[in-house]
């Protein structure tokens, strides 16, 4: 029996229902999955990824109300506890990251600083 891993992310019930709906788009490529992950860059310092990806070596594979998702090892501590959600409205529409790590953001939320 594997061990049960504890999602280090939350993804809202709206997030995970926009996911499966890009995942339903013919565009979509067969065998991604979704990667959730953070690079250098930004006006904060690291940026969020939130991409549809192939699994890597590095990658631990979560699982959300039937929604597989990998982050690279080496970033879980960056994500650890962050929330992401899905805003569908006129003025505000897209994914947002609530993330504990972070000790500061820019105004367009997309990328901070630890």
């Amino acid at each position: 029996m594997e061990p049960i891993i504890k999602n280090p992310i939350n993804l809202t019930e709206a997030a995970i229902n926009e996911v499966k709906r890009l995942m339903t788009e013919p565009s979509f490529e067969k065998g991604k999955i979704l990667r959730v992950g953070v690079k250098g860059g930004g006006c904060s310092g690291m940026t969020y990824v939130l991409d549809f990806d192939k699994k890597r070596e590095n990658d631990a594979l979560y699982k959300k109300d039937g929604v597989d998702f990998i982050i690279d090892n080496s970033q879980s501590i960056y994500l650890f506890g962050m929330e992401i959600e899905w805003e569908g409205g006129l003025n505000s529409r897209g994914f947002t990251f609530k993330n504990p790590n972070a000790s500061s953001t820019c105004g367009c939320g997309t990328s901070f600083a630890v």
